[in-house]
């Protein structure tokens, strides 16, 4: 199976936003913040406590969220310009993955994916919990889509 592509910048930003989201680490820093603020506003409401501590949690809430989903997306995008500018064919083949541009290839053996997971617009192919490749969806059929998918269930072993 063999995928030519290219990025668009809206599409990556937002697959690197589902990236970090992803992240076990933000999920409980998310949980952790919001119920710090939840608890920050019953207790400034009940007039327990002065209101610097809410507006603190709202603040870090607030920052938490820009970060995420403005400032990382947009940082990672600006350093690795010039990789989502070039145009790539992608091969998924029974003993690996292909990539290749004009400047050249590279192979991955299955076995180097540690997992992967599938957002509306991408399939992130991780080696490690934060070094992935994106492959855009699109251009892909449904048909290839599906193709696929049972490819990387195969080929890269989730444990």
């Amino acid at each position: 199976m063999q995928h030519a592509f290219t990025y668009d910048k809206k599409k990556v930003i937002q697959g690197l936003r589902y990236h970090f989201v992803q992240r076990p680490e933000v999920k409980v820093l998310v949980v952790l913040v919001n119920v710090f603020a939840i608890v920050a506003a019953i207790l400034f409401y009940s007039k327990k406590i002065r209101p610097e501590p809410f507006l603190l949690g709202s603040f870090i809430w607030v920052m938490m969220m820009a970060s995420f989903w403005y400032i990382l997306p947009n940082s990672i995008y600006k350093k690795a310009i010039d990789t989502f500018k070039d145009q790539f064919t992608i091969a998924f083949k029974d003993n690996g993955v292909t990539l290749e541009n004009e400047k050249g290839f590279v192979h991955w053996d299955w076995n180097q994916f540690s997992h992967y997971f599938e957002s509306p617009h991408f399939f992130h192919l991780y080696f490690s919990s934060r070094s992935f490749f994106m492959v855009p969806k699109d251009g892909m059929g449904e048909e290839f889509r599906h193709e696929l998918r049972a490819a990387l269930k195969k080929g890269i072993n989730t444990k």
